[in-house]
């Protein structure tokens, strides 16, 4: 007797959608649960069987994957953007879970990868580093925006320095405005200091990591995005190629075509329609993107030279390192090996 069990979580805050399914797709159980520790384990030390269960990634998808990886067989965080039956039809809790778990059983689900808990640290610190530094860039547009706004050239750095402030301050007519651009300041101050404080523990906790060495004998990656490039990619064995890393960077390439076969003269042909490309993949980590783009030179063809960059970043960092790889790399790339 087939005893597997397919389970379909819908996560919200407050509570937890159930949906049990067994191995002939038959609903043997609905529940809602309380979004507390204690009470999911206890509903899923009630159950018997092979347990397979599956919920969307979000904002708690990472405490209930590590929450729930010792007590079920098989556990799945799957992709949201690929979830298309889900939007069909109506739409409840109860509804999202059954369907989730239908999903699971026929093996439809692109997952979402979790599990490496070896650089979780250096992964949160990335994050703290990369959210602030985006902070610290709002700001700035904000403060040249409210310059802008009143017709007052804001060319170049000064703007945002101590020394210069009283200066550029003067130039507003407005009282009104100019304490918003003292506030716009303060904020200015103050996201310097947490972007600095969270780069010295970035780097502090890079040095760790023995990846981030190899990886700095790149062209151009220093001890920053060499420390965001471990957070980022994580381990290695997330990819089977290369060139899975290019689809999850943003770099892989969309193609489309129709009607690729005809018949002529009674034998089957391939058409001679051209394969159309339609662009870079949109679904991938924004931020390991802009890191590859920061680093690429125009030297040779951008595209030519992320990949080049990510393939040289495979083969030192999570292979076993080649001489001839190493030395080969800035030929290829056409720069300068110097870092």
């Amino acid at each position: 007797m087939n005893s597997e069990k397919y389970i379909g979580l819908d996560v919200h805050q407050a509570t937890i959608s159930v949906a049990v399914l067994d191995h002939t797709g038959k609903l043997v159980m609905e529940c809602i649960l309380e979004t507390k520790a204690a009470t999911i384990l206890e509903f899923f030390a009630g159950l018997r069987g092979t347990l397979s269960v599956t919920f969307e990634e979000g904002t708690s998808a990472a405490w209930l994957y590590d929450l729930l990886r010792p007590h079920v067989a098989r556990l799945l965080v799957c992709n949201p953007r690929k979830n298309a039956l889900l939007k069909q039809g109506n739409k409840s809790d109860q509804i999202d879970a059954r369907k989730l778990a239908e999903l699971l059983r026929g093996n439809y689900l692109k997952s979402v990868y979790h599990g490496e808990t070896g650089v979780r640290t250096l992964r949160e610190l990335a994050r703290s580093y990369l959210t602030t530094t985006k902070d610290l860039t709002r700001v700035m547009s904000r403060l040249k925006a409210l310059y802008r706004s009143w017709a007052i050239p804001c060319a170049g750095r000064d703007v945002y320095y101590t020394r210069h402030r009283n200066q550029w301050l003067g130039k507003i007519p407005h009282l009104g405005v100019r304490r918003r651009a003292e506030h716009l300041y303060q904020q200015l101050d103050m996201m310097k200091h947490l972007r600095q404080q969270a780069r010295r523990e970035l780097l502090a906790e890079s040095r760790k990591y023995m990846a981030t060495r190899k990886l700095r004998q790149i062209p151009y990656v220093g001890p920053i995005r060499s420390a965001l490039l471990v957070a980022l990619i994580q381990t290695p064995h997330r990819f089977r190629t290369k060139r899975q890393l290019w689809a999850y960077s943003g770099l892989a390439l969309e193609t489309g075509i129709s009607a690729e076969y005809c018949y002529g003269k009674g034998q089957l042909r391939r058409s001679k329609k051209l394969l159309s490309i339609r662009g870079l993949n949109k679904d991938h980590n924004h931020d390991l993107k802009g890191l590859f783009k920061a680093v690429a030179t125009r030297a040779v063809p951008l595209l030519t030279a992320f990949r080049l960059l990510m393939a040289y970043t495979w083969t030192s960092t999570f292979c076993p390192f080649s001489r001839t790889a190493k030395q080969n790399w800035p030929t290829r790339l056409a720069i300068s090996p110097n870092i």
